[in-house]
């Protein structure tokens, strides 16, 4: 049976002009909604006391498991403003099985699909006031789990803490839709064979950071990972998943490995490609091809996918060797057909002939 999940009677929210002035220019990750999502799980009780409360911080001891030992799973989805004042998510019942994936391969409890569903409508209900309707805004949705139990012993948590947070955004680069130079790090792994990379977990994005910090330094915008084993195979971003569109039409992404995060958004581009003309492929993909196409012509664009960036061109992508440019076309090229064919689906322009999208209020 599903968790009935309570709802304040009256909820409080900062002022309206203050919520519309923090709409005006939002950032990334910066501003809060008022309220939060709480359900508490404990290897007794399983899961309990779903309800919606302030936003405000936890209380934990610092023994906690999740300080010590890393074990949290999170995923991130979008809640979108129509022209008509509705607010809509895009396929968060995707998110809510990656979730469970994720929480499986980090031994944490699985939250029912229609828990996880039900919690995010919920809460972006209440907080619908949040949702912004500038261009290309919408509310940034962060579901986590993480071991609550204080207890410095190495297994799984017996207590487990699921919340939701939200957060109006804009675009996550602040330089808007532009191509990005991606530095291509070939030392450093983001995760190993059998590993956690198929999660969506804090410990694979801590790993990217410092390689982060490295394509910063060589005036890059993003990390780029290879494969751990013989640092020839594409990968994917620190946050992102990575895709070619060659110049026979092709728009190839590397497959699914156990160590790619089966991004949400990639799957999505995978099933519209046709409708921009592209035939799709999933298979492994070498960094000396990319090279090679890039010098020869036959590789078009490259572009970077995800829920938080949406799409974005990659204009170059740069190692220990050298630089590689990408010849971006003026108008952004299949690129930027598939990604307003994307968005204009999520914020309703244009029918939505796959089922993706579900209405809140």
């Amino acid at each position: 049976m599903a968790l009935t999940i309570s709802t304040p009677s009256n909820p409080s929210y900062l002022a309206d002009d203050a919520i519309a002035k923090i709409h005006e220019n939002p950032g990334f990750g910066v501003y809060f909604s008022d309220h939060m999502a709480l359900i508490d799980w404990t290897s007794e009780l399983g899961w309990t006391n779903a309800r919606i409360v302030d936003h405000t911080p936890f209380s934990m001891d610092p023994a906690g498991s999740v300080y010590h030992y890393a074990q949290e799973a999170f995923e991130g989805l979008k809640a979108y403003r129509r022209a008509d004042g509705s607010t809509w998510l895009f396929r968060p019942r995707s998110n809510a099985q990656r979730f469970a994936n994720s929480c499986a391969r980090l031994a944490l409890p699985q939250l029912p699909e229609d828990d996880f569903v039900e919690s995010v409508r919920q809460l972006v209900a209440v907080d619908s006031r949040w949702v912004p309707s500038g261009h290309e805004q919408s509310l940034y949705i962060r579901p986590f789990a993480v071991a609550t139990e204080s207890f410095l012993g190495v297994r799984p948590g017996k207590a487990v803490t699921y919340c939701v947070i939200t957060s109006p955004v804009g675009s996550y680069f602040a330089g808007g839709v532009a191509p990005v130079d991606i530095w291509v790090e070939t030392h450093y792994s983001r995760v190993a064979n059998g590993g956690t990379g198929a999660a969506k977990c804090g410990g694979n994005y801590a790993a990217s950071l410092l390689p982060q910090e490295i394509a910063y330094q060589h005036g890059c915008n993003q990390v780029m990972f290879v494969d751990n084993a013989e640092h020839t195979w594409v990968e994917e971003l620190g946050g992102m998943n990575f895709a070619i569109i060659t110049k026979d039409d092709e728009l190839i992404t590397p497959e699914l490995n156990g160590n790619i995060l089966p991004g949400i958004t990639r799957d999505s581009l995978l099933t519209l490609a046709p409708e921009v003309g592209l035939t799709a492929q999933e298979r492994p993909v070498s960094l000396a091809e990319v090279y090679e196409g890039l010098a020869k012509g036959t590789i078009a664009e490259l572009f970077a996918c995800g829920t938080a960036a949406v799409i974005t061109p990659i204009g170059s992508l740069t190692d220990e060797s050298g630089r590689h440019e990408v010849n971006v076309p003026a108008d952004g090229g299949r690129t930027i057909a598939l990604r307003n064919l994307l968005i204009d689906i999520q914020y309703g322009r244009i029918a939505d002939t796959h089922g993706w999208t579900e209405q809140v209020c």
